[in-house]
């Protein structure tokens, strides 16, 4: 007997020391997720705390969480095991923000003055509804669209009934501006708020374009850090950072604790995070992604503006609510930074916005909000990506979607966000969902819809 006490007390310290070593570490990335997620969902899109930890949350390891919302006070808690307990506030027009216990949540806060379109237009220049009451949101039959073949495509990216593998949100499919096809998962709709995580690295991309187009900025010129001016990284371009080819240290492995975790769950200044990073190679030298990167930009952005308010006013009102996405909500940091690497929410009609505005080559229903340059600058290949990446969007010109033209490029995401712009078809594709290659097979389901389209 006393040598099987002696076992159970031996096997109960390899357990403990086992979880010290490979889980505790991690319960604060853990917890920091969950009440983030819960908030950002729950806030801002109205799901229920069910609803967010089946769909949202259901990550391995993050399913440990307990959480508990706050509606009063506006803001959510999670814990794991009763440990690491973290918290994420939500204000409105900056979302949710997961805070630490210095955070002075009673310190007066500045939000984004917004605008909405009220042009009285039908979508997608305006937030009417497409004219006719045709199938599946359509507003225009074409005769080249064999819609049969297009349903199918559309309707193969969901699961089958209690099925659980594609986890597809919703598809929408815009040609020649007009919706051919639209649909959405239970629960969701075209007032749904989705986060596009990654995706949002774009629109931050896309400020720098539009402050090239007003003659306020050069990103050819070495980016303006004070900090770099002494050392190596002085060479370091805007545009080297645009191209996450800075050569600057990083690691993006969100399967452990990594810089880029890190960042997102404990840092308060996440602009600063990459910034303080070495060089590991010469700037243009080597292509590694990086959302600490992106949220440099955003720092950089910041400090183009004389105060916070202009800041915060310039993403909404030279991009995001002239283009009449007034869904998207873009969240801030403890520092009051928009988290541009990943945080941007809106509606899919909104992201399909987003690549139309690209499509027609920065101009917006006869506005020309970037220059026709920046998109040939965006949709170049970096040397250093093998066709992979332009500036701040993914590209197809290695043909890493078999099926699917070459000249197609993107916004994509955590767990399989994408906004796909095809301009040889003059077609703009929107995937919003839970699952990514391989389990998501984005390149059958690009094949389908551009084969429904007649030659």
């Amino acid at each position: 007997m006393k040598k099987f006490f002696r076992f159970v007390g031996f096997a109960s310290f390899i357990g403990i020391f086992y979880f010290g070593f490979t889980t505790y570490p991690k319960l604060d990335l853990i917890s920091g997720f969950s009440a983030k997620s819960i908030a950002s969902g729950h806030f801002i899109d109205n799901r229920s705390q069910q609803m967010i930890e089946k769909g949202d949350n259901d990550i391995d390891m993050i399913d440990l969480a307990k959480n508990k919302i706050e509606a009063v006070g506006k803001f959510a808690v999670a814990s794991v095991y009763g440990l690491k307990e973290r918290k994420a506030i939500y204000r409105e027009g900056l979302g949710a923000t997961l805070i630490n216990d210095d955070f002075d949540v009673s310190k007066p806060y500045e939000v984004p003055k917004r605008t909405k379109l009220n042009n009285n237009l039908p979508f997608p220049y305006g937030n009417k509804e497409p004219k006719a009451s045709l199938p599946i949101g359509m507003d225009t039959v074409f005769a080249n669209v064999d819609y049969t073949k297009l349903n199918v495509a559309v309707a193969n990216a969901f699961d089958k009934k209690n099925q659980i593998k594609k986890r597809t949100r919703s598809v929408l499919v815009i040609y020649k501006d007009k919706i051919i096809a639209e649909k959405y998962d239970s629960g969701f709709d075209k007032n749904s708020k989705i986060l596009g995580w990654s995706m949002t690295k774009s629109i931050t991309g896309t400020m720098f374009g539009i402050l090239e187009k007003q003659r306020k900025f050069d990103i050819d010129d070495p980016a303006p850090i004070e900090e770099w001016k002494n050392d190596n990284r002085k060479l370091i371009t805007t545009s080297d950072l645009l191209h996450m080819n800075s050569g600057l240290q990083w690691v993006e492995d969100y399967s452990t604790i990594c810089d880029a975790t890190k960042m997102l769950f404990q840092a308060e200044d996440m602009t600063r995070v990459q910034l303080e990073k070495p060089t590991e190679y010469k700037p243009n030298m080597r292509w590694n992604y990086s959302s600490g990167t992106t949220n440099l930009l955003s720092g950089i952005l910041r400090k183009q503006f004389k105060t916070h308010q202009e800041y915060l006013d310039f993403w909404y009102s030279a991009l995001i609510d002239k283009i009449g996405m007034n869904s998207m909500v873009i969240e801030t940091d403890m520092a009051g930074n928009y988290v541009g690497s990943s945080y941007g929410w809106a509606t899919t009609r909104d992201w399909s916005k987003f690549g139309l505005l690209y499509l027609h080559k920065g101009n917006w229903n006869g506005n020309q909000i970037l220059d026709e340059s920046w998109i040939k600058y965006t949709t170049t290949p970096t040397n250093t990506s093998n066709g992979r990446y332009g500036g701040h969007f993914w590209l197809n010109a290695s043909g890493h979607f078999p099926d699917v033209p070459r000249d197609m490029y993107y916004c994509s995401g955590f767990q399989g966000q994408m906004v796909a712009i095809i301009p040889s078809l003059d077609l703009v594709i929107v995937r919003m969902g839970l699952t990514e290659e391989p389990e998501f097979d984005f390149n059958g389901m690009l094949k389908g819809i551009v084969g429904s389209l007649k030659k």
